[in-house]
């Protein structure tokens, strides 16, 4: 009777996305998927608990337009020639060495120390130490070797730290001696020895600059270390501007808003509010400053003017006695007072472009205005010089004088005024930058973040287990599809049997010690009869009765290609779905390397096969009753020397020809046809001959080489088993082929 094959399903979409195809890969590598995930978030919970928390300190400043000062408001030049500064000079400013290195210098940041905790995990430690414990309270360590690193508690404050230029940047070691005293350790050696309060100095060796140490504060067990490092100036501000950042609140309002990070919270407070002050500070030093170098050139020319003065006012008194008192007509008289108002703008305007020239060139485009405003004022000069040119030679030599003495006059009352001003407002100079918020202590840090850690972890675990599972996937060269066998071998798929949970367990139970005495089996038949699994065998039982109807005998072999197929579970399995159809099933292990059937049927090896082929025993003595699964066993018996040599004795063929009569199937589970020749000698005396084949397990280079090794040895091969199907909804597809499959066999 021939069987006719199902319609295999065609090609046509290979090339499309199977959506069911990806989900079985993530489900047959969930626990992959599952470790690296759980892997990933206790990194990231390692990382939230042992990170040093970070806290932000920020103030406000107010950079205002440069306003005019008292002086400038009296300065009928300053409003034309004023300046405005952007934001953004003011903030490269607060970044300059000079503001960022006197705030370094005022609160001794070049001098780091710190207490040494124990790698990776000392810092967490400590500050879980003192969340729990009253504030002061020192930690032990957990054992004496781990005595000198902190653990909690520990206190340090250096005012002072002289040493010389090719020591700074490098870390050295201050031991707390107990009783206030302490050894500083360099390069492993002592170089100086101090006491808490007291200024510690020695000259070093080869060294000209000495090492001074002055330790304000020190709270620490005995032989406790610290970590003492002297930042160089360029270094420490570095440090400082990666922590800083300034930045303007809105656009053109002028409010900067300045931001320290730092793990210690009042310390951050304190360098933000110093950079602040000290910004300030400058900025009202740098108008004072412009306020006095106006101030030294008005008083370097006042004496001069004076002088000049009184040389006109006594060269007109003399001219007036010589030739007698002389009245200016009304004509005249304007003249003068024209030729006056003009003269004192020019030598005003003369003043101020000389005050300019000290900070700009000739080509600065105020000096430029102040040029042409003096050029047309000498230009109406010359025109009123043309006027007095046309009177009497008496009246212009009195105008002459006169017009010298009131411009003299004039410009002396002016700067002099001036000057009275500049010293009443330099007094009360004002800059135009107000602090609007001080910086105060954080509550909480901004890192780390550990929600947004803790899923990023998972995330990124979930991903990594993703791309792990696919990576697997891809090089994994096991045949995953049934349907590939049938296409590449020409040899039908008797069944797909899916993958049991429940078998794990019976698996765990196997692995345990043997217990004495007589127990009933543990087969996946008899645990739980509705597994999906031994479904798909009672599907086989069906195959199998067709399969036989023309056979020679009742005997089927079941073999592997190699080790771990399943074939032994299988076999058992089968065995006793066979038996609960009505069936007399005989079950021999013919495995005489490895087989291990004998574990599930809870009895021992011995008096077995080999016994029986020896004849050492009878057939009778050899075969074991399973009462529970309604089937005899036979088990390898003691494992012989020469396996195959043992099954070419023609004992072995005699007794199968005599259990065949007894038995309506034999079932043997015989050894991996590529381990071993074994499964090629049996075959031959079987009718049929099944090779399970576990799903993802086999290359089909693998598959090739047992089929032809089982054809070369005359083995009658019906079809393969498809073992291993994960128990998934997209795998289904194979259960149902193979109902289809025993549908159409009974036709």
């Amino acid at each position: 009777m021939t069987h006719s094959l199902p319609d295999m399903p065609s090609d046509q979409n290979s090339d499309e996305i199977d959506l069911g195809e990806l989900l079985d890969i993530l489900a047959d590598n969930k626990q992959l998927i599952f470790i690296i995930t759980f892997i990933t978030c206790m990194i990231g919970a390692a990382i939230s608990l042992l990170s040093l928390p970070i806290y932000k300190a920020d103030s406000l400043l107010q950079v205002r337009e440069n306003t005019q000062s008292m002086v400038e408001q009296l300065d009928s030049l300053s409003t034309f020639f004023e300046t405005k500064t952007p934001v953004q000079a003011e903030i490269e400013l607060i970044k300059s060495r000079m503001i960022l290195g006197k705030t370094i210098r005022n609160l001794s940041l070049d001098i780091i120390a710190t207490p040494r905790f124990f790698p990776f995990i000392g810092a967490a430690a400590a500050r879980w130490f003192q969340r729990f414990h009253e504030s002061g309270t020192l930690s032990n360590p957990p054992s004496e070797w781990l005595s000198h690193y902190a653990w909690g508690g520990e206190v340090i404050q250096v005012d002072t730290l002289e040493i010389p230029d090719n020591w700074k940047n490098e870390e050295i070691i201050l031991q707390s001696l107990g009783e206030n005293r302490f050894e500083l350790i360099y390069q492993n050696k002592v170089i100086l020895e101090g006491e808490v309060g007291k200024l510690a100095a020695k000259q070093p060796e080869g060294s000209l600059h000495p090492i001074k140490l002055f330790v304000t504060h020190l709270k620490a067990r005995p032989n406790t270390h610290f970590t003492l490092i002297r930042r160089s100036q360029g270094e420490a501000i570095r440090q400082l501007k990666e922590t800083l950042s300034i930045a303007e609140i809105g656009k053109g309002t002028g409010i900067l808003q300045l931001t320290i990070e730092s793990d210690n919270r009042a310390k951050a407070v304190q360098i933000v509010n110093e950079i602040a002050n000290t910004y300030l500070q400058q900025n009202v030093e740098q108008k004072s400053a412009e306020s006095q170098k106006t101030l030294e050139f008005l008083e370097k020319q006042l004496p001069a003017l004076k002088e000049q003065l009184e040389t006109t006012t006594n060269a007109l008194n003399d001219y007036r006695i010589r030739e007698g008192s002389i009245n200016l007509d009304l004509e005249t008289q304007n003249i003068l007072t024209g030729t006056v108002e003009l003269n004192t703008q020019i030598t005003l305007l003369q003043q101020k472009r000389d005050e300019l020239r000290q900070r700009f060139t000739e080509s600065h485009p105020n000096v430029v205005a102040i040029d042409k405003q003096i050029s047309r004022l000498q230009t109406q000069i010359h025109a009123l010089d043309k006027k007095i040119g046309k009177l009497p030679e008496t009246q212009q030599i009195i105008l002459r004088l006169s017009r010298d003495v009131e411009v003299n006059a004039e410009l002396y009352t002016t700067l002099l005024n001036h000057a009275q001003t500049i010293r009443v407002a330099k007094a009360g100079t004002v800059g135009n930058v107000r602090i609007v918020d001080y910086a105060i202590p954080p509550d909480l840090p901004i890192k780390p973040k550990k929600t947004l850690i803790m899923g990023i972890a998972l995330m990124a675990g979930l991903m990594l287990g993703v791309i792990f599972a696919f990576i697997r996937r891809s090089l994994s060269r096991g045949v995953e599809n049934p349907d590939i066998i049938e296409k590449s071998l020409n040899i039908p798929v008797y069944a797909t049997v899916q993958r049991s949970r429940h078998q794990k367990l019976i698996e765990k139970k196997l692995k345990g010690k043997p217990v004495a005495g007589n127990h009933p089996p543990i087969i996946l038949a008899l645990e739980n009869r509705e597994d999906l699994a031994i479904e798909s065998l009672r599907s086989l039982r069906t195959t199998l009765h067709f399969a036989f109807l023309e056979a020679r005998n009742n005997i089927l072999m079941i073999t592997g290609p190699s080790p771990e197929a399943g074939k032994t579970f299988i076999s058992m399995n089968l065995a006793a779905v066979m038996a609960d159809a009505g069936k007399n099933i005989l079950l021999i292990d013919g495995d005489l390397r490895r087989g291990d059937i004998n574990k599930s049927m809870r009895t021992g090896r011995e008096k077995g096969l080999s016994e029986l082929i020896s004849q050492s025993i009878d057939l009778k003595d050899a075969t074991r009753s399973v009462p529970q699964a309604n089937f005899h066993f036979i088990p390898t018996g003691a494992i012989p020397p020469n396996p195959s040599e043992l099954l070419l004795h023609e004992r072995f063929e005699q007794i199968l020809e005599t259990v065949n009569k007894q038995y309506d199937l034999i079932i043997i589970d015989s050894p991996p046809i590529l381990a071993a020749t074994d499964a090629a000698i049996i075959g031959r005396l079987a009718s049929v001959t099944l090779m399970v084949v576990r799903a993802g397990t086999h290359p089909m280079r693998e598959l090739e080489q047992s089929v032809k090794k089982l054809v070369l040895a005359g083995v009658n091969l019906k079809g393969v088993i498809f073992n291993g199907i994960p128990e998934t909804s997209s795998r289904h597809r194979y259960t149902q082929y193979s109902y289809q499959y025993d549908y159409r066999s009974k036709k």
